[in-house]
């Protein structure tokens, strides 16, 4: 157990990161990380990526969020995962979301599959609890972004209610980084229905509509039941109270 405790306040690790902080060899390093990990002392992640475990309770000494914030440099912890970190989830999912510029296929560890996500400009990052994860407003303008990808409509609305505040200045920032028009008129129409409890001015709505592209879109891919909102240009709930109230029986009161 030589090196257990440095191990440990490491929390995870490739096989190079081990042997520069240990001031090891390679091949030293390769060799200890066998002999740990057939101890229990540590488990593999993912290729060349190892976690501590507990000696206590035999868990990974980081939780699922630590681990994927530590995957790579850049990484840190992004859409519906983001909210879990911040306590504005409405559910808890098996998945780890990571934005990341560097590229990793989807892989599972202790039951949780960890997923990629490309990040688009300069990411907004806070730092909670250990963890590194996309600020608020970010995550908040990712979702949207990627709402028939990630979570739904449904949860994405019920995470937004439960955020107490947003601060314009930051999703305007984010938006501009993604330079996509269809992105300011789903932001727009969502966040209007928020705009009392955010905080958020006419002006910042201003800018939404008058980025808006020349063409009715419709605001997910699953849009049954869906009215026409003329000042959006958008197909969408007729009353998105109704999407957060109603749950998993919104379409039957569209």
């Amino acid at each position: 157990m030589k090196y257990y405790e440095n191990m440990v306040e490491m929390g995870c690790f490739s096989r190079s990161e081990l042997a520069k902080a240990l001031q090891l060899g390679d091949n030293t390093a390769a060799t200890i990380l066998q002999q740990y990990q057939k101890k229990g002392y540590i488990e593999r992640v993912r290729h060349n990526f190892y976690v501590a475990i507990s000696i206590e309770n035999k868990q990974p000494i980081l939780s699922r969020y630590g681990i994927g914030s530590r995957l790579f440099p850049d990484a840190s912890v992004s859409h519906h995962s983001a909210f879990e970190v911040y306590g504005y989830a409405n559910q808890v999912f098996y998945e780890v979301y990571v934005m990341t510029g560097s590229r990793f296929k989807d892989f599972e560890y202790d039951g949780i599959t960890f997923r990629r996500v490309s990040p688009k400009g300069t990411v907004q990052t806070e730092i909670i609890g250990g963890v590194r994860v996309t600020g608020v407003e970010q995550t908040v303008i990712d979702s949207i972004n990627d709402v028939d990808k990630i979570a739904g409509l449904e949860e994405l609305l019920r995470c937004l209610d439960l955020i107490p505040t947003l601060n314009e200045e930051k999703l305007l920032f984010t938006l501009n980084e993604y330079q996509n028009g269809f992105l300011y008129q789903k932001t727009g129409f969502i966040l209007k229905h928020f705009r009392e409890s955010y905080g958020l001015s006419d002006a910042f709505f201003r800018i939404c509509a008058d980025r808006i592209p020349k063409s009715d879109r419709y605001l997910t891919k699953e849009h049954i039941g869906y009215v026409y909102h003329p000042e959006w240009r958008l197909m969408a709930p007729k009353d998105i109270n109704t999407v957060i109230n109603k749950g998993v029986d919104y379409h039957a009161a569209l």
